[in-house]
């Protein structure tokens, strides 16, 4: 089994890694919540500060009256060889080592200046300060602000609440051992910290109480109902302890002649003698320690556990927001392809109907282009009169012998090119399509999202490629209405010349001989004739035009959107590669912070792992 000492100096290594992260916090219990600590809980004027100073042998926390402690003030101990220097060291200072312990005071004052300002207000932002002696045993200790039922002049009135709000939040955890400190000279029944402990902790297997001022007591009273459980019992046992006079304070006696002059007192106590081997500050050092290593061996499995959930848990968000990117060209253009090819995948997803979007292609061909034609002004360009007037400015001098073939002609072409408006439309109406998928594809392409620079650039690209197969797409649409103007179906109109004659002869439908050939019904017939010709094309359009649409706009962004894209990145630089891969200043940030949490919550794996069983 692991020793005491690697076990605890353990967990302090990784309560500091914690406190450097931040790691205590957020949803669910974290990993600094996890570890077993020791919380003081007291009243101001409890003796807090003298139990603390007393179980490191320093004289060495702000003094004063009203609120002392207005930061948490985590306190690592570690044991040292015989004969060693001592000396203590802040988080926040880690390269400075203080042999002074005045002058550990000062900076404990100044750095909860720092946040606090010279106000009496409080702040939950610890300060962690670790000491290294041969006179303390390996322990941690968080001191809280002192609890107090009224605010004083320069501190608001919410004071009070939040003082036991952050001791709450400390005491509550399930993993926090409560040293509860009341003084003797007071009923144990009012003590503060007893009737915070009790609402926490109900069945006190987390509590230890500490009787302090035991020598101050008045005359004729003693504190052994409470040492020995029978006021107030609790499942471990009272500790009492005496501490410095304001005198010996004064004259600054040493810690190590206070810790004497205490065991004296309890060995010659004719009221406490019996239970002396148990009483002062010594012994709750070595009790707190061992119970402290006791609670961290049960609790080991559950820590790891804890920190196997959180390492999946940081690797799926990494695996989410991205992994970094490596600085060699070769990567960062291996990078860029495949975040290209992610974002050509969600694509083809909406254009093949793995994802919605690609259906209004259809719609297009089956709707808007059918109704288009629809309202094509044909009857207004085949009208009687129109065709009269066409069909005469065809002739000319002479007008056409037997059938107006210029006036034919004339009026197919200015009807045909009325198709060209609704396919020019077509082309349009698909080309809106497909950059609005791509406008989606980017903005659900996961991989896209931590590059806000290169999605721009692929959407720049996607863009430009889909305007050029619009105007590839708009020539070859002109050209089939082109076609249809270039090279009549001559078959259709021999059929109609042939039909009259296939008519039996009526001889009082017969035209007078008077009759004007260039009658109404001569020219309605003819608009009647190109109308059945329009009508021919219009079917036959309708089909093709989607056809070449497809071809030349769907068909090749499916296959080559990026072409021009990837040949243009192939030449790029590799500071201009980088530049592409620019992301978001705070997923940056968050992923540094992810990846520094995941080492720390493997070390600390390994760290137990070589440790916790030997």
């Amino acid at each position: 089994m692991a020793t005491m000492k690697s076990l605890i100096g353990l967990i302090n290594k990784i309560q500091r890694a914690c406190t450097v992260l931040g790691d205590h916090g957020g949803e669910g219990m974290s990993l600094w919540e996890a570890l077993p600590t020791v919380a003081v809980v007291g009243g101001q004027s409890s003796g807090k500060s003298s139990v603390l100073e007393s179980v490191v042998g320093r004289d060495f926390l702000p003094r004063g009256s009203g609120i002392v402690t207005r930061r948490p003030l985590v306190l690592q101990l570690h044991k040292t060889e015989e004969g060693t220097t001592e000396y203590a060291e802040f988080l926040h200072a880690p390269k400075k080592k203080f042999a002074d312990f005045a002058a550990v005071r000062k900076e404990i004052e100044d750095e909860t200046d720092r946040i606090t300002g010279k106000s009496k207000q409080i702040s939950n932002i610890p300060i962690q300060l670790s000491i290294y002696s041969p006179n303390v045993v390996n322990l941690t200790l968080i001191d809280l602000p002192g609890l107090t039922k009224v605010a004083v002049e320069g501190q608001p009135d919410s004071i009070v609440q939040d003082i036991e709000n952050m001791v709450r939040s400390y005491v509550e955890k399930p993993n926090c051992i409560i040293l509860a400190i009341s003084p003797a000279n007071q009923d144990i029944a009012t003590s503060d910290a007893i009737k915070l402990a009790r609402e926490v902790d109900p069945t006190g297997e987390r509590t230890f109480g500490v009787a302090t001022k035991l020598d101050i007591m008045d005359k004729g009273t003693d504190c052994l109902d409470v040492l020995e459980g029978r006021s107030y019992r609790l499942q471990h046992p009272w500790v009492g302890i005496v501490n410095r006079s304001q005198a010996d304070i004064n004259k600054r006696v040493d810690m190590i002649a206070a810790r004497r002059k205490e065991r004296e007192y309890f060995e010659t106590s004719p009221e406490y003698g019996h239970l002396a081997s148990r009483m002062g500050s010594e012994y709750l050092a070595k009790l707190l320690s061992q119970h402290l290593e006791t609670v961290i061996r049960q609790k080991i499995p559950s820590i790891v556990a804890l920190i196997n959930k959180s390492i999946d848990e940081i690797n799926a968000e990494l695996d989410r927001i991205g992994r970094p990117i490596a600085v060699d060209s070769g990567a960062q253009l291996y990078t860029i392809l495949e975040l290209c090819r992610a974002f050509d995948r969600v694509f083809k997803e909406h254009l093949d109907g793995g994802r919605p979007g690609g259906d209004r292609i259809y719609g297009v061909f089956d709707h808007q282009l059918p109704a288009a034609l629809k309202k094509l002004p044909f009857d207004r360009h085949l009208s009687t009169k129109n065709v009269q007037k066409v069909v005469s400015e065809a002739d000319g001098y002479q007008p056409h012998l037997i059938a107006p073939e210029q006036g034919y002609r004339r009026l197919i072409d200015g009807s045909i090119s009325y198709f060209k408006g609704p396919a020019e439309a077509t082309v349009d109406a698909v080309h809106f399509v497909l950059k609005e998928l791509v406008r989606k594809s980017i903005s659900e392409t996961e991989e896209l999202k931590r590059f806000p620079t290169l999605a721009s650039d692929i959407a720049a690209a996607a863009n430009e490629a889909l305007e050029r197969f619009r105007d590839e797409s708009r020539k070859t649409v002109l050209r089939l209405v082109d076609m249809e103007s270039s090279y009549l179906t001559v078959e259709f109109f021999r059929k109609l010349h042939l039909e009259p004659e296939k008519e039996k002869p009526n001889p009082r439908n017969a035209p007078a001989p008077n009759a004007d050939p260039y009658s109404d019904n001569h020219f309605r017939k003819i608009g009647s004739n190109v109308s059945a010709y329009i009508n021919m094309v219009c079917d036959t359009l309708r089909n093709s035009l989607p056809k070449a649409v497809v071809y030349c706009q769907v068909r090749e962004a499916k296959r080559s959107l990026l072409n021009f894209f990837y040949a243009q990145v192939g030449r790029k630089e590799k500071e201009k590669l980088g530049a592409m891969l620019d992301e978001d200043p705070q997923l940056m940030e968050r992923r540094g912070t992810l990846a520094k949490r995941l080492e720390l919550y493997k070390q600390a794996r390994d760290d137990i792992d070589a440790v916790a069983w030997k």
